[in-house]
């Protein structure tokens, strides 16, 4: 299916959007700090890193087959600019399940805009694996009602830390019934 017609997404208090390769400086703004890069197993984005990225992610409107990935700019309402993202990843098509990860800038960390995003997002089962450390991202996952069904450890070389993963996930109809905001 060809998202493009459907976004953007709205909920109380955000939009869901394509990237553009205009929000480069925004996606840089964030994706740029180490702190950031930490639980994404990559160095923190260059400016012309960030570039390149905004730019890919603007082409990426196709998401119906199995390993379609798309990224959409989380904005709020009433401001300009890019507080953070959604990335997902169709796992399976036919049986309408994604893979979904969040990344927003520091100073927009906690306001509950990751919860928000994901709840609005309409698949059957959305699921989640995320670095034990990343203590916030737990929060967010639990916020949206989403089970924790698997604990693997040092499943992954960061550098030279083995790092330990949870998966989370959760039906539609689990994170309907948990309003976020």
């Amino acid at each position: 299916m060809d998202v493009a017609p459907l976004l953007p997404l709205t909920t109380a208090r955000l939009s869901l959007r394509l990237f553009t390769p205009a929000d480069a400086d925004d996606l840089y703004a964030y994706q740029g700090l180490a702190s950031v890069a930490r639980y994404l197993y990559r160095p923190a984005h260059t400016r012309e890193r960030s570039g390149q990225v905004a730019a890919e992610r603007a082409a990426q409107t196709v998401w119906r087959a199995d390993g379609d990935k798309l990224s959409l700019a989380v904005c709020r309402r009433d401001e300009p600019g890019v507080l953070g993202e959604v990335s997902l990843s169709l796992a399976d098509a036919r049986a309408a399940q994604a893979e979904i990860g969040w990344t927003l800038a520091p100073d927009h960390q906690g306001h509950g805009y990751a919860t928000e995003a994901a709840a609005a997002l309409g698949v059957h089962r959305l699921y989640a694996r995320l670095d034990v450390e990343n203590t916030g991202s737990v929060r967010v996952c639990e916020r949206l009602g989403m089970r924790r069904e698997a604990h693997l450890v040092e499943n992954d070389l960061d550098g030279d830390r083995w790092g330990s993963e949870y998966v989370y996930a959760a039906l539609f109809a689990d994170l309907v019934r948990r309003p976020a905001g």
